[in-house]
C-alpha cells in the first residue's frame, strides 16, 4: 500500500518566462486556484496523506504561505528545496529520508488529471506492493511524448521517447507509482546527454526486470500538461467550462479532505468561513449547507 507521495514542483519554467521570473509556475492560477492544488488533489484522492513537495531554491516561503503544513486539511506536507533541476528521478534521491522503507507515488507539479472514475482508479494503484506502475493516456500526436507499448496484461513491453516512427499512441503521463527499490535505481542512473537523470531510464530498469505495468486513463478522462503558456490557458479554459457548467469545483482541497474523512464537518466549515469573502469560500459554505441539509433530512 502506498501511503506517501511526492510532488515535483521544481524546474525553472523557462517556457513561461517572464511570468515565472518572480513566481514559481506551480503557484500561478489555473482558473480559481493555484496549479499546485491540482496534483495535490490527485494524491489526496488516492488517500495519500503524507506528502513531500520539492521546490526550487528560494521559493519555499511562497509555497508555505499557500500550503503551510497540511494540518488544516488532515494531511502532512513537508518540503525540500532543490538547488538546481537534475531530472525527475532526483526526487527519489532528495526524498530518500522522507520515503524511508515505504513505497511511493510521484506526480509532476504541472500535470492535470480529470475523470469520473479517477478516484477509484487512483486508490487501486496505491495497492501496488512490488514493481512500478505508470499511468498512460491516449494521444493524437505520440511523436510529441514519451510513449509505452503494452501487452494484453498491461505489462509494458517497450518505451520510446518522442518516437519518429509510430510505436504506440499511449503517452506516459506525469503520475507514477513505485516500490521502495526506486531509491536504489535512481542512485544507479547516469546523467543523459542533457546532463539530467531521465525518468525513462528509471522506469526502464523496472521494465527490464519484468516489473513494470501500466494503467490507462480511459475514455472520458483527461490528462493535460501545463508546460507552455498555450497549455496553461487550455487547462484554465477546461476547468472554467466544467466548473461553470456543472457547478462543482475541481481540485477543491477542502472538499476532498472532508469527503475522504481527513477532516470533520466542523473543520470544513471553519475552512469555508476563513475564505467566505471569495467565491471559492462561498462554494465551500454552499457545500457545508448541503451536507447539513442532507443530514437533517435523513
Amino acid at each position: 500500500m502506498i501511503k506517501k507521495g511526492i510532488i515535483l514542483a521544481g524546474g525553472l519554467g523557462t517556457r513561461m518566462s517572464p511570468l515565472t521570473k518572480a513566481v514559481n509556475k506551480q503557484l500561478l492560477p489555473i482558473y480559481d486556484k493555484p496549479l499546485i492544488y491540482y496534483p495535490l488533489s490527485i494524491l489526496m484522492l488516492a488517500k495519500i496523506r503524507d506528502i513531500l513537495i520539492i521546490v526550487n531554491k528560494g521559493q519555499l516561503n511562497q509555497y508555505k504561505k499557500i500550503l503551510p503544513n497540511g494540518n488544516n486539511l488532515g494531511i502532512k506536507i513537508s518540503y525540500i528545496e532543490q538547488k538546481k533541476p537534475k531530472g525527475l528521478p532526483d526526487a527519489f534521491i532528495l526524498g530518500e529520508k522522507f520515503i524511508g522503507k515505504e513505497n511511493v507515488a510521484l506526480i509532476l507539479g504541472d500535470n492535470f488529471f480529470y475523470g469520473q472514475n479517477l478516484t477509484s482508479q487512483l486508490i487501486g494503484n496505491t495497492k501496488l506492493s512490488n514493481g512500478a506502475k505508470i499511468i498512460l493516456h491516449k494521444v493524437i500526436k505520440p511523436e510529441m511524448y514519451g510513449v509505452a507499448k503494452i501487452n494484453k496484461y498491461n505489462k509494458v513491453i517497450s518505451i520510446k521517447e518522442k518516437p519518429k516512427r509510430f510505436m504506440s499512441d499511449l503517452a506516459i503521463t506525469g503520475l507514477y507509482f513505485f516500490d521502495n527499490k526506486v531509491i536504489k535505481f535512481a542512485k544507479e542512473l547516469k546523467p543523459s546527454k542533457r546532463g539530467e537523470l531521465e525518468i525513462v531510464d528509471l522506469i526502464n530498469k523496472y521494465r527490464k526486470k519484468n516489473q513494470l505495468k501500466a494503467d490507462i486513463i480511459g475514455r472520458g478522462g483527461a490528462w493535460l500538461d501545463t508546460g507552455s503558456i498555450e497549455d496553461f490557458y487550455k487547462t484554465t479554459s477546461f476547468v472554467s467550462a466544467i466548473e461553470n457548467r456543472q457547478g462543482f469545483k475541481i481540485a477543491c482541497l477542502e472538499e476532498i479532505a472532508y469527503h475522504m474523512n481527513f477532516i470533520d464537518l466542523i473543520q470544513f466549515k471553519r475552512l469555508a468561513n476563513d475564505k467566505s469573502e471569495s467565491t471559492y469560500g462561498q462554494y465551500l459554505l454552499d457545500v457545508a449547507r448541503e451536507v447539513e441539509d442532507n443530514k437533517a433530512g435523513s
